[in-house]
């Protein structure tokens, strides 16, 4: 194992030499499947793009049609109504868990730059918070500390997905797996500690594809609870279906986990995203509107909601609803009226379908969810709802073409203006920016750079009738970064921001995902 990786304070008391004898055990044991099954995934999106369609898998009808249940969720998992997202930066991971939520998720994925001093940053801020010693002291002299120490979200961290590395540490050559980096480091820190305090160690899983991935991370949660010593079971997972792909196994990725999971979440922005990537050069007009004309009242979207629902009340799980990420203004009380209706709006739909909780980003939000939940629900959630009214084909999932809204120049330029931005936020560190009252992550940049690619590369126009072209975007892209670098944000890291979102939106070689060069451009820096 070799550390390649700038020293950061408190890198020894994460790095320990359990530690690493785990990372190097999970990399040994689990980095060749990782491979396979990454190789898996561009195998199934040529197919993909020749067929142009999904179906459910033949082979797993058996698993679809069974009588059985996931494992019962230990107590301090039953009561979801409400949960705060947000990174592990010491002072927004104090404000979480002070907000009354019942559930932290503590982001390690697509709301964190995997900056070296993230990476341990996150880990010790984990470690403190299990234990409810965390606390803050800024230059400024403010501090911060949790109010109610007995009294906190459980935490779920989130590690990376599948496809990231840590380049920072390798082993005989190669960098190791980013999720198993997450994960282990956390499982060594606090695993004994959580299930001392009657607890244990609770992940939100990311970006899973295949059912065959959730299979992997099962037996990485077996053999990482053999090394620990404790009993099977203790581990507990929530699986994002943030894919197009899971959404056509769910069924199978809880069967594979049923003794470690206790939910799916519907990770609505990265499934946007999915469907844009798998779809975009398939057969036939794929093309979607602009990215906020793409409600979850769009025919495949509430498709996918409530098959979500229907498949995790049937099985005994937990459906978790999807991100309010406004960020409430200070300074404007009618951008919060509206704002605030929108949110009401969409929890009350998701109580309304069965969800047995969901995600807020802003402390503010969560009493709004918090009420809305309570308003629905008749104990801890709502799982004895089996949604039997609920009938989804394959086709409902792939209703593209359903979709209503236009494609407007506005919304093109939100594309660039939130792309570039973000990019710039997450090279300076801070995978977590708030933008236009709205608190953005890996996700946003994404669809856009995405639906740019795939508007591009199809020929299509926007609602004023004019064909959306390379030289369009590109004059475009020179107006909207002209203002940035006036409004002086990010002012260090715009230029690599531009080059990287307008590379990932136009060039014919589309890339999997854009924190991958966005990566490499972060290692390259020293960072």
């Amino acid at each position: 194992m070799v550390v390649t990786a700038p020293h950061v304070d408190g890198q020894a008391e994460i790095l320990t030499p359990e530690a690493l004898d785990l990372l190097t055990g999970l990399h040994r044991e689990f980095g060749a499947r990782r491979n396979e099954l990454l190789s898996a995934r561009v195998q199934r999106r040529e197919q993909i793009s020749r067929t142009g369609t999904l179906d459910f898998l033949p082979e797993t009808a058996a698993v679809r049609e069974g009588d059985w249940q996931v494992a019962a969720a230990p107590a301090d998992l039953r009561d979801r109504r409400v949960e705060i997202t947000g990174p592990t930066d010491r002072k927004m991971a104090i404000n979480a868990l002070n907000s009354g939520a019942k559930v932290w998720l503590a982001d390690l994925e697509d709301a964190n730059t995997p900056h070296w001093r993230n990476v341990i940053g996150g880990q010790l801020t984990l470690r403190d918070a299990n234990r409810r010693t965390i606390e803050l002291t800024t230059p400024e002299g403010k501090h911060y500390a949790l109010k109610d120490p007995d009294n906190i979200p459980v935490i779920l961290p989130r590690p990376r997905g599948w496809h990231l590395d840590e380049a920072h540490l390798t082993l005989d050559g190669e960098p190791l797996v980013g999720a198993l980096v997450d994960f282990g480091l956390y499982a060594v820190h606090n695993a004994r500690e959580l299930v001392e305090q009657g607890s244990g160690p609770y992940f939100y899983l990311p970006k899973m594809e295949s059912h065959l991935e959730a299979r992997l991370w099962n037996d990485v949660f077996v053999w990482t609870q053999d090394q620990l010593g404790i009993p099977q079971g203790t581990i507990r997972a929530t699986v994002l279906i943030e894919t197009i792909t899971a959404a056509f196994e769910m069924d199978e990725i809880l069967h594979e986990l049923r003794d470690h999971i206790s939910g799916l979440n519907a990770g609505r922005w990265d499934y946007l995203f999915s469907i844009i990537k798998n779809f975009r050069d398939a057969p036939g007009d794929t093309t979607l509107p602009d990215r906020n004309a793409v409600t979850m009242n769009a025919p495949m979207m509430k498709a996918y909601s409530d098959l979500l629902v229907q498949t995790c009340h049937r099985r005994g799980a937990f459906a978790m609803g999807g991100m309010a990420a406004f960020i409430p203004s200070r300074r404007d009380e009618e951008v919060n009226r509206v704002a605030f209706e929108k949110v009401r709006a969409d929890k009350t739909r998701e109580a309304q379908a069965g969800f047995d909780g969901s995600w807020v980003a802003h402390p503010d939000l969560v009493p709004v969810c918090a009420e809305i939940f309570d308003g629905v629900l008749d104990g801890d959630n709502q799982i004895g709802r089996q949604r039997d009214d609920v009938s989804v084909v394959a086709s409902d999932l792939l209703a593209i073409e359903l979709t209503p809204g236009e494609r407007t120049e506005e919304g093109l330029r939100g594309n660039v203006e939130v792309g570039i931005t973000y990019l710039a936020a997450w090279l300076s560190g801070n995978g977590a920016a708030a933008i236009h009252n709205l608190m953005e992550d890996a996700a946003t940049a994404e669809i856009s750079r995405s639906q740019i690619w795939q508007w591009t590369h199809n020929g299509a126009s926007l609602d004023s009738g004019e064909t959306i072209t390379r030289e369009l975007v590109e004059r475009i892209v020179e107006e909207e970064y002209a203002a940035l670098v006036e409004s002086g944000a990010y002012a260090d890291h715009l230029a690599m921001a531009r080059e990287l979102f307008v590379r990932t939106a136009l060039d014919d070689d589309y890339e999997d995902f854009l924190t991958l060069p966005a990566y490499a451009e972060i290692i390259r820096s020293g960072e």
